[in-house]
């Protein structure tokens, strides 16, 4: 799919994997609505790209639909990246037998409503303003990407809330993407592995844990990119024949308990 000239929204676009995404999709030719909660980040690279920057919760309908219609103004809308999300660690139970030790509820629904039904609800408003659109070859009208996560399949202890968060946005990938056939609108998911973002932090810490991580990817041995993730991304974007799909991304690791 050709997306010179078209609009796309990368939610989550700030920064890590959605930032590298932005600026591969700017570079061909998409006119990028970083669409995130960082204003300042957000602001620098939508004008490095020359996009446009939205301030988006994911859990906020008005401001996804914010997004869209920016989108609508700078091109037909073709593309849709969903990057937004958060983690949250914390066992199932506490140590000490009590209800009040077993784990946030609160916490649980928060990274649920964002990871999962934050993306859904992106899909759902993008999707109907592509289903507008001109088709182009053999009616295709748009291209969506959602990121997931090897923890989808390889949740650690801990993991609970965003295994079950990015299981559910690969879940229902195919069924998405059976639904928005009838409009030429292809849906896939990356699941990415260990990938060096700002999510570790800075610093020796911060050094010293990713080092410790990596050691179990299998080849190459090493935390992953933001771009080479979002060379994935665009990947599934301007593949016309990738539909319904989720790649892991990974170096080959599976992840161990803990």
């Amino acid at each position: 799919m050709d997306i010179s000239g078209a609009s796309a929204i990368v939610t989550g676009g700030a920064s890590g994997i959605g930032a590298a995404s932005a600026r591969l999709l700017a570079q061909r030719g998409a006119k990028v609505v970083v669409a995130d909660l960082q204003a300042d980040k957000g602001e620098a690279l939508a004008k490095e790209i020359g996009g446009a920057f939205c301030k988006v919760d994911v859990t906020n309908t008005d401001d996804i639909m914010n997004a869209v219609e920016m989108a609508k103004s700078m091109g037909p809308l073709r593309v849709l990246v969903n990057s937004a999300g958060i983690g949250w660690a914390q066992r199932t139970v506490g140590k000490d037998g009590k209800y009040e030790s077993a784990a946030n509820l609160d916490a649980f629904k928060k990274v649920i409503a964002i990871n999962l039904i934050g993306s859904f609800d992106c899909i759902r408003l993008a999707a109907t303003a592509m289903s507008t659109t001109e088709p182009l070859a053999h009616g295709e009208r748009g291209a969506i990407v959602n990121i997931a996560s090897v923890a989808a399949f390889d949740g650690q202890i801990g993991q609970a809330s965003y295994s079950a968060s990015k299981g559910g946005v690969v879940g229902m990938t195919l069924p998405v993407a059976r639904d928005l056939a009838a409009i030429g609108v292809r849906v896939n998911t990356v699941a990415p592995g260990l990938i060096d973002t700002p999510i570790y932090g800075d610093g020796e810490n911060s050094e010293a844990f990713k080092a410790n991580l990596q050691k179990g990817v299998l080849f190459p041995q090493r935390l992953g990119g933001p771009e080479e993730l979002a060379s994935m991304v665009v990947e599934c974007v301007t593949n016309s024949y990738m539909n319904a799909e989720t790649i892991r991304v990974d170096g080959g690791i599976r992840m161990p308990p803990k």
